[in-house]
């Protein structure tokens, strides 16, 4: 096709991995980054079933991640003494392979960077659509036309919010927060078998040595704002004041641990991932908090948005068409799941009825239809078309 110079928002997950396809297939890829550099460590994100590994495969790097894997963490649920009272297996939470989000935009911008652009601490101010292309300027750099541009920033996306509206419009708050302090341990050593520890009440859990973190909290509530950092964690430690087993000793620790992380859970619910020139990508597009599919769908949809744009014969209209199409009946498996009703229910019978249910026959169908929807998409071959 005859639209070939690009510019992705976002140089996480999704961007990197939208770069190294369309940059295999021929396109000037620039991904701009508002960070002024890769973000390290990170919480934990993991990928599931043969489709995700095969595209994996597909971009080389499957081993690789597989080297700077976490392993699985067990989950167990403990009383307020320390005594059991439901486990959650690490195979439900971490997939097939986990790794940190900051090893796995390592390991893809190490695959990109050679042959696209990068420019981090800039974002985009405004987009401005013309017969063309896309007039775009920028918070710092010098004003630039691009033919397509694509949103891969995140739930908090501020190109679905220059294109397509304000973010209330297509973010629904779940009634929960969760924060993640510290990185998840284990990273590079290899695939190992881990156990973490979490403690619940009523609409609060606590979790030390986490499938996701060091520290990881979550606490029902509705919709709140912070001033800045020192709010967020001050609103975690009153939220958690009271609450026993090791959780005083966490809060205690909280301030020692640098990376610190808060944020609603929240689900994206777009009527269209496309709009004229401008297409989403990953959790800007289809993104549910800690849903267990968002890093994993990121990569699925990067490859078929990219595929897509290489052998479209009518443009790019038809490619975004079908690219929309296709990742609409892929995503819906996690867009309803809720993971802070799941796991800290508001009610004490909510969490007798979890602790039940997780060492339930219906968990391990759970578990075993969650693990089939991964696989429910028809993936094409599009590597035979690459022009690099």
């Amino acid at each position: 096709m005859q639209n070939r110079t690009v510019l992705i928002s976002g140089a996480s997950i999704a961007g990197p991995a939208l770069a190294y396809w369309l940059d295999r297939y021929g396109f000037d890829v620039t991904v701009v980054e508002r960070a002024p550099q890769l973000r390290p460590g990170g919480q934990a994100v993991d990928f599931k079933g043969s489709v995700q590994r095969t595209v994996l495969e597909r971009m080389g790097i499957y081993d690789e991640i597989r080297r700077h894997s976490t392993g699985a963490t067990d989950t167990v649920f403990v009383d307020a003494d320390g005594r059991e009272r439901a486990r959650m297996s690490g195979d439900f939470t971490g997939g097939e392979v986990e790794i940190l989000r900051g090893d796995l935009a390592a390991i893809l911008y190490g695959r990109t960077a050679e042959h696209c652009r990068y420019v981090f601490g800039d974002s985009i101010n405004a987009l401005r659509e013309t017969e063309s292309g896309v007039e775009v300027e920028f918070e710092h750099g010098p004003a630039r036309r691009f033919d397509l541009v694509f949103g891969a920033d995140g739930i908090h996306s501020r190109v679905r919010r220059l294109v397509f509206g304000p973010e209330a419009d297509f973010v629904e708050h779940r009634g929960y927060y969760y924060a993640i302090a510290g990185d998840a341990p284990g990273s590079g050593d290899g695939p190992r078998r881990r156990v973490a520890h979490a403690h619940s009440a009523p609409g609060l859990l606590a979790v030390r040595g986490g499938p996701k973190a060091q520290q990881m909290y979550m606490f029902a509530a509705g919709q709140l704002e912070f001033a800045d950092e020192a709010a967020q964690r001050r609103v975690l430690t009153e939220r958690f004041a009271g609450m026993g087993w090791q959780v005083p000793e966490m809060l205690a620790e909280l301030p020692d641990h640098p990376d610190f992380y808060l944020d609603a859970i929240a689900r994206v619910r777009m009527p269209s991932y496309v709009s004229g020139r401008v297409a989403l990508v990953g959790d800007s597009a289809y993104g549910n908090t800690l849903g267990g599919f968002g890093t994993g769908s990121a990569v699925v949809g990067a490859y078929v948005l990219a595929g897509e744009l290489a052998v479209a014969a009518g443009g790019y209209g038809t490619a975004f068409a079908r690219y929309e199409k296709i990742m609409r009946g892929y995503v819906k498996i996690g867009g309803n799941s809720n993971a802070g009703r799941f796991l800290a229910p508001k009610t004490g019978y909510g969490l007798r009825a979890r602790n039940w249910f997780l060492g339930s026959r219906l968990f391990d169908l759970m578990d075993k239809y969650a693990a089939d929807a991964t696989d429910d998409i028809d993936l094409a071959d599009y590597p035979a078309l690459e022009t690099r």
